[in-house]
């Protein structure tokens, strides 16, 4: 299993050190808010660009913004290899997601946990990532919710039936206890608080990676 630590949770007084005690991480989490498609504000584009030049990991930007297609091109400019929007932002989904393509970047969808599964289903052939939501994106430290889990097998399902080629990620909320959970189903965990807050941070990285379904 493949671990993102998200970027969020850590201090960003010190950021090119705490980046440097996460480099054994497979890729680094990056959420963008933009205070309308969810509660809160973080950083745009001109952060993700400072990321970009303190580290050689891959940079998922998780846009959770209201229009994401009016930002895509500079977030690619700015260093992201992965590009991941929500299915329920009011944006057109389709071009959004050609667009993203279209730079030669990875493209990705999130869901909300209320969120059915069944919105993706136009999207599957065109995604390179489908990353659910295990807690109501905006903040990070909230408890991860288990009525995800059901959704999380079907999405498997689906992947492993029809031969997809789109990761599966899961964010919110992620522990060694709920890693254990999501392990069968997914293959890159989204952690933020569980893995700044240790003083083992490295250790935490490799124990997510190496859980097995």
């Amino acid at each position: 299993m493949k671990v993102s630590p998200s970027i969020l949770a850590c201090d960003f007084s010190n950021l090119k050190e705490e980046i440097k005690s996460v480099e054994n991480a497979d890729l680094l989490h990056l959420d963008i808010m933009d205070g309308v498609f969810v509660p809160n504000i973080t950083f745009g584009p001109f952060m993700v660009e400072t990321i970009n030049k303190l580290t050689e990991l891959p940079l998922e930007s998780h846009l959770m913004i209201i229009d994401p297609l009016k930002y895509i091109e500079a977030f690619a400019k700015a260093g992201s290899d992965i590009i991941i929007f929500h299915v329920e932002a009011k944006t057109d989904v389709l071009k959004a997601l050609k667009k993203i393509k279209s730079l030669g970047i990875k493209a990705g969808l999130s869901l909300n946990p209320e969120t059915p599964l069944r919105t993706l289903l136009p999207y599957f052939e065109l995604l390179d990532v489908v990353l659910i939501m295990s807690v109501n994106p905006g903040f990070y430290g909230q408890k991860f919710m288990p009525q995800v889990l059901p959704k999380l097998e079907k999405l498997k399902e689906i992947k492993d039936s029809k031969k997809y080629n789109f990761t599966i990620e899961v964010d919110g909320g992620i522990n060694e206890e709920t890693a254990k959970l999501v392990a069968p189903y997914v293959d890159v965990v989204v952690s933020g608080a569980y893995i700044f807050q240790s003083k083992n941070r490295k250790e935490k990285i490799d124990y997510l990676k190496k859980l097995l379904p």
